[in-house]
């Protein structure tokens, strides 16, 4: 999708500070560094939505009526969308000894119930970017300017270090990515800035130091902002953090209703072709949003943006990332997931007594465990049976006696003429079943041969993309194709073509891809039925009976 927002919008809106917020600021406020430095703030109607959520306040008549809704907030817009001048407005008024941005009662507008909007009581505002240097230079920057050459300059005393109010009640700083510096803070606002950035364990430190210092400010109603573009996904950044944890709110696997998270992106399309200029200028412009298109000579920089793409050197990964905002570029893809989808054949049921292939591969205490089928005729796969481990699981397994069960009922319904089992962590249950079934039967192949699994997953790929595979639709095993993450081996096939396997995003995702590695060897294993032959099912011989 274009839009990624949690929680969705409500049918019926929250009381905000936001529109009074928005006013203040136009009347208050200017632009930071760039073209429009100095001029009088103007919020475009996506920015104003935006403060509309983030300054959303609890109900009259509810226990914790004028207390935010929020107290975290994270937006992620493509590059060049002016976010980073967002954050500093929300400093500067935060900041402003007459700023409405809490809550002090409510009085009746209309018939309705509106907050009435106060400044925060001696407000303390930490600013984090990936470097001090580069606070200075982005949020913090935008702020000083908007501090020093805005209309009410007379009403803070501002320098490189910090930002206070005149009277001295009241301070904005860039802060050192080090936890010890950020410790012991008595926040009431804070900005995280290009998150994608934060990589380091330092910076990651900080941040959750930081994040720990805002309960202590219980009257300010304490609260904090990021804003990033995307990242790039496996990397373990901040931001990847925040956008895997709304993912999983919006997925009902975890609850959390104090974070309000914002992601826009040019969305994936199954016959996209980014070489053609005309569908790359409209995924700039949807990656944009229609408040960006609405800037002066807005065709003109999509037209810039979409020559950077054409230039030889241009890492096009990067290109998505930053100008998209698309967390992974589809060359990192080990395989496409629309594809996978045009291949169910839900309809379809194997009868028992047909010749199947069996692969199995999955952790015995973490992530997900599986067999997938492979009907040798005509390729069509399905999962046997798989466990995943649930996000909370707390000493979970998969035992000997659950997957004992699973591959003896296979034997017994279908004639299973191959098993490709990756034996880590089932050592004992594969060696089993190698002396029950046959040791030509029953194979222990390991996925950790370069050469092995490379050629396999090329043959698996290749058949996804000729429609000689299909499946049943299930969803999990989708799931997992799709998760599946394309790494280059150190070698290459004897054709000289480089060879390639899969992995998670990042060796911590919950976003798992054991049954890609099982369906990957089921099919492996089809292969080589076909090659040695002999594989298909024997006819009864029919006994005629004479009177």
């Amino acid at each position: 999708m274009s839009v990624f927002v949690v929680p969705p919008l409500d049918e019926q809106p929250w009381p905000s500070l936001g529109p009074q917020l928005c006013d203040f600021l136009e009347e208050r406020a200017i632009h930071g560094p760039g073209d429009l430095r100095g001029r009088p703030a103007s919020i475009d109607v996506e920015k104003r939505a935006l403060l509309y959520r983030a300054y959303e306040v609890y109900p009259r008549g509810h226990p914790r009526a004028g207390r935010r809704r929020f107290k975290r907030a994270a937006i992620s817009l493509r590059k060049g969308t002016a976010k980073t001048e967002l954050a500093a407005w929300v400093a500067y008024a935060e900041l402003h000894p007459e700023a409405p941005v809490r809550a002090a009662g409510f009085h009746l507008v209309d018939g309705v119930w509106q907050p009435v909007g106060a400044p925060v009581t001696d407000p303390y505002i930490p600013m984090l970017a990936y470097t001090e240097e580069q606070t200075e230079e982005l949020a913090y920057g935008a702020l000083l300017v908007m501090c020093t050459e805005g209309p009410d300059a007379d009403l803070f005393d501002s320098g490189k270090e910090h930002i206070t109010r005149i009277d001295g009640e009241g301070k904005a700083e860039a802060v050192a990515g080090s936890p010890s510096a950020a410790d012991g803070a008595r926040t009431t606002f804070q900005h995280f800035d290009e998150t994608h950035r934060m990589l380091l364990p330092r910076l990651k430190d900080a941040r959750q130091t930081m994040r720990n210092n805002l309960p202590k400010r219980v009257l300010a109603d304490a609260w904090e902002l990021e804003t990033t573009t995307t990242y790039g996904e496996g990397q373990g950044s901040c931001a990847e953090d925040t956008h895997q944890y709304a993912e999983m709110i919006a997925a009902g696997k975890a609850r959390d209703p104090s974070l309000f998270f914002f992601h826009r992106e040019a969305s994936w399309r199954d016959d996209e072709d980014l070489e053609d200029r005309e569908q790359l200028k409209a995924a700039i412009r949807e990656a944009s949003g229609p408040a960006i298109a609405a800037w002066p000579d807005f065709e003109g920089q999509v037209e810039s943006i979409a020559s950077l793409y054409q230039q030889p050197d241009t890492d096009k990964m990067y290109f998505q990332r930053v100008w998209l905002n698309r967390r992974r570029s589809a060359e990192r893809n080990a395989f496409d997931p629309a594809r996978w989808e045009t291949l169910a054949r839900r309809e379809v049921r194997i009868e028992h007594g047909e010749p199947i292939t069996i692969g199995f591969d999955g952790a015995r205490w973490r992530d997900a465990v599986g067999f997938i089928a492979t009907h040798i005729e005509t390729g069509f796969q399905w999962p046997l049976r798989y466990w995943v481990r649930p996000d909370d699981a707390e000493g979970w397994e998969v035992t000997d006696d659950d997957v004992d069960g699973v591959l003896t009922e296979a034997m017994d319904l279908y004639a299973v003429r191959l098993v490709y089992a990756d034996p880590p962590r089932f050592e004992s249950a594969v060696a089993r079943w190698s002396g029950r079934w046959g040791e030509r039967r029953v194979l222990e192949w390991y996925t950790n041969r370069p050469r092995q699994i490379g050629q396999a997953m090329r043959a698996y790929r290749t058949a996804q993309t000729s429609g000689e595979l299909t499946h049943n639709g299930d969803t999990t095993y989708a799931e997992h194709i799709g998760n599946s993450v394309r790494g280059d081996l150190k070698i290459r096939d004897d054709d000289e073509t480089p060879l390639w396997t899969i992995y998670k995003v990042r060796p911590d995702s919950t976003k798992y891809i054991d049954l890609a590695m099982a369906g990957c060897l089921s099919w492996r294993a089809r292969l080589d039925a076909l090659a040695k032959g002999g594989w298909k099912r024997k006819k009864r011989k029919q006994i005629i009976v004479r009177r």
